[in-house]
């Protein structure tokens, strides 16, 4: 069930001039939100720009109790919206739904035996703390599969390394990590994990995905993945963004990524359908 509340700025963390992390006073949206999900903000107090943005939770923030008391976002500074993101202030009030769409744990939810690893590329790395969370309370195997363009796209992998999780970070210019795209070292610790069940998880560029996904398929490991399509409303009532897949009788339709994504299985997603 989602709630819309007026949200107090707790903290905004900037990370460079792209990137910061904006914490919300939500504690109703923190109780209720599970790993993969997302909320919609209305970047101002006003009505310019007129629609609210979607952002995977990034943390669910905790008192000294460990008592949820909000959420964070992960924004990266392109547009009206998120630059008015960018420059918000703590103490001031904006307007969150949420927690919105379906679970990574909806799709695979915790596979026997499995290892879970993540592949992010750049802010794709939002919507995956959570879930490394749940997996560090079961305690289960993790690898987090992390690239972006340079050093100045990569964030917080450190959090993951501390909830136990291996790094292997790419940077297609080499500034950080192993220089190539983060589908190489994927494909060569897939290939070596010896039998080993594994299954993938992805959030990124739509072609990083789709190329994840093609691994996923070749080498029989499971794959989720999570998309992000263009949303006006969160709620299904815009139709703004459809994605084409694949159903039960493997006839293709489309679907409200709001409503039953925004996690799917990947063998669902008709890939040649999605904009690059």
């Amino acid at each position: 069930m989602a709630v819309d509340v007026l949200a107090e700025i707790l903290t905004n963390r900037a990370l460079s001039r792209d990137y910061n992390v904006l914490g919300f006073a939500a504690p109703e949206i923190a109780r209720l939100a599970r790993p993969g999900q997302f909320v919609m903000v209305r970047p101002t107090s006003g009505n310019d720009p007129l629609l609210r943005r979607p952002f995977s939770i990034f943390e669910i923030l905790r008192d000294d109790r460990r008592q949820p008391i909000g959420v964070s976002i992960l924004n990266k500074n392109v547009g009206v919206g998120t630059s008015r993101l960018y420059a918000a202030r703590p103490g001031d009030r904006l307007s969150i739904l949420g927690p919105l769409g379906r679970s990574w744990l909806d799709v695979f939810a915790d596979a026997p035996g499995h290892e879970s690893w993540f592949v992010a590329g750049g802010v794709g790395l939002a919507p995956f703390l959570t879930l490394a969370e749940h997996t560090a309370a079961d305690k289960r195997p993790m690898r987090l599969f992390y690239g972006g363009r340079s050093q100045s796209d990569l964030y917080y992998a450190s959090l993951f390394e501390d909830l136990g999780a291996s790094l292997h970070l790419t940077t297609e210019d080499g500034t950080a990590g192993e220089k190539g795209r983060v589908t190489l070292p994927l494909e060569r610790e897939l290939k070596a994990r010896g039998g080993r069940p594994v299954t993938l998880y992805a959030c990124g560029p739509t072609p990083m995905m789709r190329a994840v996904a093609a691994l996923g398929a070749s080498l029989h490991a499971p794959t989720v993945v999570s998309l992000e399509p263009v949303m006006g409303c969160g709620m299904g009532g815009c139709y703004s963004c459809v994605v084409k897949v694949s159903g039960a009788d493997q006839h293709p339709h489309f679907v409200r990524s709001c409503l039953e994504g925004p996690v799917f299985d990947a063998k669902r997603v008709q890939w040649e359908a999605l904009a690059h």
